[in-house]
């Protein structure tokens, strides 16, 4: 896990944003928000993972942790496809320990083993942004 993001993917050329409510319902319109632009995109290869990440983990933890809207980013350069959720709370996600079948707590176990990369910075204008990078190969593992 690095501390900031990777360097240079702020200028990739394809960039979605969707501001979701607080909600469990907005869960599942960040996944179908993902499968769309990716399949727009012509990335559907990255579809099923970037779904997992998108659903059980990254939009989830936030959704579950503020009771204020949150924001999806994907971004792309063609090749790669980096996913962020930004909320406004500052405070890191943490890893907690789980029993094997348990239904929820593996969302950064999952982040880590689908993603290249992930981590977690903090912009200029607040709160927090949790990224993935899911590289080219992501999609043909």
């Amino acid at each position: 896990m690095s501390a900031s993001n990777p360097a240079g993917f702020q200028d990739w050329p394809l960039v979605t944003k969707l501001e979701l409510g607080p909600f469990p319902s907005a869960i599942p319109c960040a996944r179908l928000h993902a499968r769309l632009v990716l399949r727009e995109w012509n990335l559907r290869e990255f579809a099923d993972d970037a779904e997992l990440i998108v659903r059980d983990s990254l939009t989830t933890n936030a959704i579950r942790a503020t009771s204020n809207p949150v924001a999806l980013f994907l971004r792309s350069d063609g090749h790669a496809l980096i996913i962020e959720v930004w909320d406004s709370l500052t405070k890191a996600p943490r890893r907690e320990p789980h029993a094997i079948d348990s239904e929820s707590g593996r969302g950064l176990e999952l982040v880590s083993s689908l993603s290249a990369r992930w981590g977690i910075h903090h912009p200029g204008s607040g709160g927090k942004v949790v990224w993935a990078l899911l590289p080219a190969a992501a999609g043909t593992r």
